[in-house]
C-alpha cells in the first residue's frame, strides 16, 4: 500500500517528444522501463509549445535558450517545483498511497510514518482491549473488534485524503491488535489441556497462512483501496456469526455469574455427547444462594496486579523481555528478507511459510518435554544463528540466506510460544491484561526493528549482535520460569504461587482450590464428563 514507485515531475503541458539516455519515445511513460538501471538521469522532454524540460525525481528545469529535444545543451535553465505533480511508474503498481497523494520528495517522510504510526495502534489496541475483555467480557471484544476491523478497512479504503487515512489505519490497528490478544484467551480458556497447546499455537498457522493470503492478495490486486477492501471483508462472517459463541466459563465464574456459566458447560457437555457436571458441587457454591442469585462484586484490575509481590513482578518482567525480543527478532528477519532480492510477493509468501514449520516444531516439543525448555531452546538457537550469520563470509551470500532463514525459524518458535506460555503462566482475573501488556512491549520491538536494519550502515553485523544478545539474555533468564506443562490454569495468585515452588515437578498432580472449577473439570474422566476434549 505504501511503495514508493519509480517517478518524475510532470511537465507543465501535452508533451510532444521525450529522450531517455539514447531512447526516445511520443509517451513519458515508456520510458519507466530504463530507469531499472540510471533512474537517477534526467529526462528530457519537448512540449507541444516548443519548450524543452528535463525533469528529474524531484525537479525540473527549463530550458531558458533555444534547444532541440538533446542532452547537450549548455545554455540558461530555470528551476521549478513539481507543482504539476509527478508521472509515477505504473508497471508494477496501479496505485498506491504514495502516488495517490504524492508522498514523495519533500513529503516522503509522511509515507515513512505510516508503518510506525500503525504499529502505536497495534500497541495501544493490544492494552486497551485486553484490559476491557477482563472487566466486560471477552466475545463482546471479539465482536467489536472484528467489527472495527471491517469498518475502519473500508473508511481507510475510501479515504478522502492522507490524514483521514492515517486516522482510519490507526484504529484497524488498534482492532486487530485488540482482537489477536483477545482470541488467544479465548480460545485458552475453553479447550482442555489435552488439546490446548495445539489449539492455541496453531492458531500462529493461520496467522501466517493470512500472510500468505496478503503476498496473493497484493500480487493480484494492484490498486490499493480495491486491495484494502479485499482485506476487510475477511472479517465479514465472522461479525456475522460472532452472536453464535459463548462467553468463556472461566471469565463467567470470576465475575461470580455461576449460572451462565453452567449453561455454558452444559452446552459443551451436549456438543460432546457427553454427561455435563454440576459447577456448584465442584465450587461448593450454592448457585440458588447469593452467589446465584447477585453477582459477586469483581474486584477491578490494572497493571499493577502483574507486579503482585517480588516472584510476580520478576516474571513480568522476564516475560516483557521475550515478548520484546521475539517481536523485535521477529520482524528484524522478516524485514531483512527483502533484501535477498526477486520478487517482493514471493519473499513475503515464503516469510509466511517458513513459520508453520515452527509452529509445529513447538507443539511436538512443547507436549513431550515442556514449554519452558522449548522457550529456551529456541531463544538460545537464535542467538547462536546471529553469531553465526556474523561469521558467514560476505561472498557466501547462499549460506547467510539459509542461516537467515533459520535464525527466523527460531524466533518465530519462540515468539509463537509466548503468547499461550503467558496465558498459562497467569490467574484468569488478568490473563487478558497479562498477553495484552506482553503484546503492548513487544510492539515497541516492531517499532524499532526498520531502526534495528539502518543499525547495518554503522556497522554490517550490528543488528544481528544487538538481536543475538537480547535474545541469549533472554534465554537464560527463561530458565528461571516455572513449567505449566499439563497443568490447570491458574485461577488466583495462590495457584500461581504454587507454581513458583513447584517448577520442577512433573506436572501431574494438580492443585486444588475452591477456585477451580473448570480445571478440575479438565482432570474428570473423559468418559464422564468428555470436557477435556
Amino acid at each position: 500500500m505504501t511503495v514508493s514507485p519509480y517517478h518524475t515531475c510532470r511537465p507543465p503541458g501535452n508533451v510532444s517528444g521525450v529522450l531517455f539516455h539514447n531512447i526516445s519515445s511520443w509517451k513519458l511513460e515508456d520510458i519507466w522501463i530504463l530507469f531499472f538501471t540510471a533512474h537517477e538521469d534526467s529526462i528530457i522532454v519537448q512540449l507541444q509549445n516548443g519548450e524543452v524540460w528535463e525533469l528529474t525525481s524531484c525537479q525540473r528545469f527549463r530550458r531558458d535558450d533555444t534547444s532541440g529535444l538533446n542532452y547537450d545543451y549548455s545554455g540558461r535553465k530555470s528551476s521549478f517545483p513539481c507543482v504539476d505533480g509527478y508521472v509515477y511508474d505504473k508497471s508494477k503498481w496501479s496505485s498506491t498511497v504514495v502516488t495517490q497523494w504524492d508522498l514523495v520528495c519533500n513529503r516522503e517522510w509522511l509515507a515513512k510514518v505510516i508503518q510506525p504510526v500503525f504499529m502505536v495502534g497495534v500497541l495501544l489496541g493490544a492494552m486497551v482491549f485486553g484490559h476491557l475483555s477482563d472487566r466486560i467480557g471477552r466475545r463482546f471484544v471479539l465482536w467489536s473488534t472484528s467489527t472495527g476491523m471491517f469498518l475502519f478497512g473500508l473508511a481507510a479504503a475510501f479515504s478522502f485524503n492522507y490524514y483521514s487515512f492515517m486516522i482510519a489505519r490507526f484504529l484497524i490497528a488498534m482492532s486487530g491488535s485488540g482482537y489477536l490478544v483477545v482470541v488467544f484467551v479465548y480460545v485458552t480458556e475453553f479447550i482442555g489441556m489435552k488439546s490446548r497447546t495445539w489449539a492455541c499455537i496453531q492458531m500462529h498457522s493461520f496467522f501466517a497462512v493470512g500472510t500468505m493470503v496478503v503476498a496473493l492478495t497484493g500480487y493480484f490486486v494492484r490498486t490499493w483501496w480495491i486491495y484494502q477492501i479485499v482485506l476487510s471483508t475477511v472479517t465479514v462472517p465472522f461479525v456475522l456469526c460472532c452472536w453464535i459463541l459463548p462467553e468463556t466459563p472461566f471469565w463467567l465464574l470470576s465475575e461470580g455469574r455461576c449460572e451462565e456459566a453452567q449453561k455454558v458447560v452444559d452446552t459443551i457437555a451436549k456438543w460432546n455427547r457427553a454427561r455435563s457436571c454440576k459447577l456448584s458441587e465442584l465450587l461448593s457454591l450454592d448457585l440458588n444462594g447469593p452467589v446465584g442469585k447477585e453477582p459477586l462484586e469483581a474486584k477491578k484490575h490494572d497493571l499493577l496486579d502483574l507486579f503482585y509481590d517480588w516472584n510476580v513482578g520478576t516474571r513480568t518482567l522476564t516475560i516483557w523481555l521475550i515478548w520484546f525480543t521475539g517481536c523485535l527478532g521477529f520482524y528484524f528477519f522478516s524485514l531483512n528478507s527483502v533484501n535477498l532480492g526477486g520478487n517482493e510477493y514471493l519473499n513475503l509468501f515464503l516469510m509466511g511459510a517458513v513459520e508453520i514449520p515452527a509452529y509445529i516444531f513447538i507443539c511436538l516439543g512443547m507436549d513431550s518435554i515442556g514449554r519452558r525448555k522449548v522457550l529456551v531452546f529456541s531463544l538460545i538457537s537464535g542467538a547462536l544463528l546471529c553469531g553465526v550469520i556474523m561469521m558467514i563470509p560476505k561472498h557466501y551470500f547462499i549460506w547467510t540466506v539459509v542461516v537467515t532463514m533459520a535464525g527466523k525459524f527460531a524466533i518465530g518458535a519462540a515468539f509463537g510460544l509466548i503468547y499461550l506460555y503467558t496465558a498459562e503462566l497467569y490467574p484468569t482475573m488478568v490473563r487478558s491484561l497479562a498477553v495484552g501488556s506482553g503484546s503492548m512491549v513487544s510492539r515497541a520491538g516492531s517499532i524499532m526493528a526498520p531502526f534495528c536494519v539502518y543499525l547495518s550502515d554503522v556497522w554490517n553485523f550490528l543488528p544481528q549482535l544487538l538481536v543475538g544478545i537480547l535474545a541469549f539474555i533472554s534465554g537464560v533468564l527463561s530458565l528461571m520460569l516455572p513449567e505449566t506443562m499439563g497443568r490447570p490454569l491458574a485461577t488466583s495468585w495462590e495457584e500461581v504461587a504454587k507454581q513458583d515452588t513447584e517448577k520442577d515437578s512433573s506436572g501431574k498432580s494438580f492443585p486444588i482450590t475452591n477456585n477451580t472449577a473448570l480445571e478440575k473439570i479438565d482432570v474428570i474422566d473423559s468418559g464422564v464428563s468428555g470436557l477435556s476434549e
